[in-house]
């Protein structure tokens, strides 16, 4: 199945929904460090990369009317106005390009689309924004009007859905926040996902669900003891986290084990890698220098999934994308360490400084979470095609 991907970063969900069967026509990015990974990849002739034609070019300038032909289009438009980390300007912010996003649609019109951002969306100060974006992606034909300010195309929306909705709507939208640990990912990263079917493929589907849990997780360390023994390694006998301890009561009170598979944690995704140096023997595994600990940013787990990788607008903030072991001592964890975490595989380069790989891996998507529901939207479209 063909597809477009917007607002691309360096790769994960790209890559993900490649995994999940979609070849992109078009890789769409602006950031240069961004397109250098994607390019680089692309060279080295990466599984799922080797042919995609990327493009640097602002989303802004393309005529998406030349993409009618693919099924798909994925992306995720930049995540800091609704960042809880950011200015909270929303849709003020000039960084804003949900509009963009929902004009490839409007002229594209492709069968289905998969949209992702931060899950400060779902905040109550952007309700009425969130209610926006969801209403535009159904009724995507219902363009604003000229010099019309968001608050009234919301009005207008509003009352098109409440008088004509089920006649005249293009898209079945289901908006949801996730945590990706939920997902398989080895990363507690929550983020908004947008997915649409259009109505002419199905009329009735339902969000993916979840495939692990902390339960899961907290009866394989502390009940079973399969975790540690899959490891090889010495058993941690407390709950590492008030949450994990919840997680373990709740695991206990059930009748059986958890019938979802266990969060992956970092020590799942990064043991078999060497401990990092100051050389960098392999791609992207070296040590950068200068980890602290702060109040309230002391570094993830090495038994948990990790804290959500953090990119910041001005390189990594104090305190964030560390690891911390048993003694209390952290470390930054190194390139290639967050780009296990954000499943891409050890083949996969990202380019530019340390600040500038760390920025474009704390906003990429975890590319197994990208394949996992890239699948399941393959499915319902390869399902409406298939003879009778």
């Amino acid at each position: 199945m063909r597809s477009l991907e917007l607002f691309a970063g360096c790769g994960g969900l790209a890559l993900g929904m490649a995994r999940a069967g979609f070849r992109h026509d078009t890789v769409v990015e602006l950031d240069r460090d961004a397109v250098s990974t994607l390019t680089r990849n692309r060279d080295s002739n990466v599984e799922h990369v080797r042919h995609w034609n990327i493009q640097q070019v602002d989303a802004r300038s393309l005529d998406y009317g030349q993409f009618k032909h693919v099924d798909v289009i994925s992306g995720g438009p930049p995540c800091q106005p609704f960042s809880i980390g950011g200015k909270h300007l929303g849709p003020k912010d000039p960084r804003n390009m949900w509009p963009e996003a929902i004009r490839a649609i409007r002229e594209a019109r492709p069968k289905a689309f998969v949209l992702e951002n931060v899950r400060g969306l779902f905040r109550p100060d952007f309700t009425p924004y969130l209610q926006y974006i969801t209403l535009q992606l159904s009724y995507p034909n219902l363009a604003p009007k000229p010099d019309e300010f968001w608050e009234d195309h919301l009005a207008r929306l509003r009352q098109h859905d409440a008088s004509d909705g089920e006649h005249s709507k293009s898209y079945r939208v289901v908006a949801r926040a996730i945590n990706a640990a939920d997902y398989g990912a080895a990363q507690k990263r929550h983020r908004a996902i947008f997915v649409g079917i259009g109505v002419e493929i199905s009329s009735e589907w339902s969000f993916p669900e979840a495939t692990h849990s902390q339960e899961a997780l907290a009866w394989a360390k502390h009940v079973d003891l399969s975790y540690w023994k899959k490891h090889e390694a010495r058993r941690l006998i407390a709950p590492a986290s008030q949450s994990e301890a919840f997680a373990l009561k709740r695991a206990l009170n059930a009748s059986e084990p958890p019938s979802k598979l266990p969060w992956q944690t970092v020590r799942d995704a990064i043991s078999d890698l060497p401990a990092p140096t100051k050389s960098e023997n392999i791609s992207g595994h070296w040590q950068h220098p200068g980890a602290r600990a702060y109040a309230n940013h002391t570094g993830s787990c090495y038994d948990e999934p990790a804290k959500a990788l953090k990119a910041g607008d001005h390189g990594v903030p104090g305190g964030e994308n560390m690891l911390v072991n048993r003694q209390g001592n952290v470390r930054y964890f190194t390139v290639r360490e967050m780009a296990r975490l954000q499943d891409f595989p050890d083949e996969y380069y990202i380019s530019g400084s340390w600040k500038a790989a760390t920025r474009q891996l704390g906003n990429a998507v975890p590319a197994g979470v990208a394949e996992y529901i890239g699948n399941a939207v393959r499915r319902i479209i390869a399902a409406d095609s298939a003879p009778v």
